[in-house]
């Protein structure tokens, strides 16, 4: 990975603990922002779209994904990517979820997948920070299943479909506390201590 040595940038993001989330997407730079923000951590988006790979290999995605964005700006930088991994497809559509979702929409998503014989489903998040010299991925997952019909606000992508395990209610439906438990959440908070037990402050 070619770019800046890590240490150019260490007294300019000294004083406020900045990090860049390369992102298009207002909702999960808002949660990212939620986050982060009560634990020291101030969040400054940039909007780039990024085109992705097609693939379902999320690592290798994300990774690519990072590469593209630094290469672009040449600061320290994260990215993310957040699927479905269905029980009932073997664990697709995982890093095509985007793709899968767009097609099919909330009521056909819901009607083929959470009426099925299996409506498990992991929720994962795959986090690439990349700061010019080497890339470092967290991953936050949550387990859950497809409602049988969409619930609550539909402006979140797949939000009003995912049932977390322990719940009765769509992410779309429990509103803040989503933050509290969702794979979001675990997938940041390892960065978070990454960041914090680094020397990138």
């Amino acid at each position: 990975m070619k770019g800046k040595n890590i240490s150019h940038f260490l007294v300019s993001d000294m004083a406020t603990f900045e990090v860049r989330f390369v992102s298009s997407n207002r909702f999960k730079i808002e949660e990212a922002k939620a986050i982060l923000s009560p634990i020291g951590i101030d969040v400054v988006p940039v909007d780039m779209k990024i085109e992705e790979l097609q693939t379902t290999d999320t690592n290798r995605l994300v990774r690519d994904k990072a590469l593209k964005a630094f290469s672009k700006i040449a600061r320290p930088l994260f990215v993310e990517h957040t699927g479905l991994y269905l029980n009932y497809l073997n664990g697709l559509p995982g890093g095509l979820t985007q793709i899968v979702w767009d097609s099919l929409q909330a009521d056909r998503f819901s009607e083929l997948f959470g009426r099925s014989a299996d409506p498990r489903v992991i929720a994962k998040t795959t986090i690439c920070y990349a700061d010019g010299m080497q890339m470092h991925i967290f991953i936050g997952e949550v387990a859950g299943r497809i409602a049988p019909e969409p619930a609550g606000n539909r402006d979140f992508q797949w939000d009003c479909v995912f049932i977390p395990d322990g719940e009765i209610n769509t992410f779309a439906e429990i509103g803040d506390k989503k933050n509290d438990i969702s794979m979001r959440k675990q997938a940041l908070d390892k960065y978070a201590a990454y960041l914090k037990s680094s020397e990138i402050r």
